[in-house]
């Protein structure tokens, strides 16, 4: 795609005669996701879309226990070392990242103050910078302030190559600098049309500096907060069993009015995890019986390599079993 006929949709756009969704659509016919279709709009000086929530919480707490059955349990909770999604699920109960996407795209913000733009100053117009405000008040679970220094030091840890983490891609060919206490700024060595890349995601989650830094390196996989974290998410960890079972507890100073819902979350996982009956058939009068004494909801999902279902449950009568008879590797 030419650059004048690319400056032209983004123009059109800007002035409301193309809307983001068809924009993103041509970006996908030429091979562009639509985070990155979105992040082209941002340079040009279209300002970032937030998804509505489809849930507005009217209080914290009070939803009772969140039970899930997962496909596989997480073996560690340190998400800068996850080897699959099993352990950036985990971790993501308690750890958080500056922003994170969407289904349709959209970035928002959970850490960040708002989301970088031209508008805000928060985008450099040669691609060459970022910068993120950071939200006020924010701590840690342990009562620690989050700041600036976190995502510094968070930087540090994960682009050495010492440290081991599986997501140094992310923060190669980067600089990360404090700008105050609640601000940072991101120098890319080139031209960057996919900024909103560090501190976003799966792999954006900031860790605790103080909790990490004597950690950082070759001694990385020593600390004790790779299997007990610290972070800044809705649930405080309570216990972990690795490749079994993790439980965390409501945060009550989290920084998100009015959530989390629930008041305790169970991750619950096996090699292969199915609900049956006693008979070993699947699964269908279990979750009828879920969905309708156990005042909830089941979902299904499929995985490469994986038959089964995932469940939603929040009722207290009815406990469901993940069968661990098959032990074979699966592709997760």
């Amino acid at each position: 795609m030419l650059d004048k006929e690319l400056r032209s949709m983004i123009g059109k756009v800007k002035d409301g005669r193309m809307d983001r969704r068809a924009f993103i659509k041509r970006m996908a016919a030429v091979g562009l996701t639509a985070p990155l279709a979105n992040q082209i709009l941002a340079i040009g000086g279209v300002a970032m879309a937030q998804s509505p929530s489809p849930y507005p919480p009217t209080k914290r707490g009070g939803g009772g226990p969140l039970k899930l059955l997962w496909w596989q349990g997480p073996t560690l909770l340190n998400p800068h070392f996850a080897t699959g999604t099993k352990d950036q699920d985990g971790s993501r109960l308690f750890y958080e990242p500056l922003a994170s996407w969407d289904v349709e795209g959209h970035l928002n913000p959970i850490l960040a103050a708002e989301i970088p733009s031209t508008k805000n100053g928060g985008l450099a117009a040669d691609g060459k910078s970022v910068t993120w405000k950071i939200k006020p008040g924010v701590k840690w679970h342990d009562g620690k302030p989050l700041t600036a220094d976190d995502f510094v030091f968070t930087w540090a840890y994960v682009s050495d190559p010492a440290t081991a983490a599986v997501s140094i891609s992310t923060y190669a060919d980067m600089t990360v600098e404090k700008v105050d206490d609640l601000t940072i700024r991101i120098l890319f060595k080139n031209p960057t049309p996919f900024w909103a890349n560090a501190f976003v995601g799966a792999y954006g989650c900031v860790m605790p500096k103080h909790l990490f830094a004597d950690y950082k390196g070759s001694k990385s996989r020593e600390a004790p907060a790779n299997l007990a974290p610290v972070g800044t998410g809705p649930y405080k960890f309570v216990e972990f069993k690795p490749g079994d079972l993790i439980r965390g507890e409501l945060n009550p100073d989290y920084h998100m009015p009015n959530r989390p819902h629930f008041d305790t979350i169970e991750m619950k996982g096996g090699r292969r995890c199915r609900l049956r009956g006693a008979s070993g058939d699947p699964d269908r009068r279990i979750r009828f019986r879920l969905e309708h004494a156990g005042r909830g909801r089941s979902t299904a999902a499929s995985r490469e390599g994986w038959q089964g279902q995932d469940h939603l449950c929040r009722g207290r009568r009815h406990r469901v079993h993940c069968d661990q008879l098959h032990r074979s590797e699966h592709r997760g």
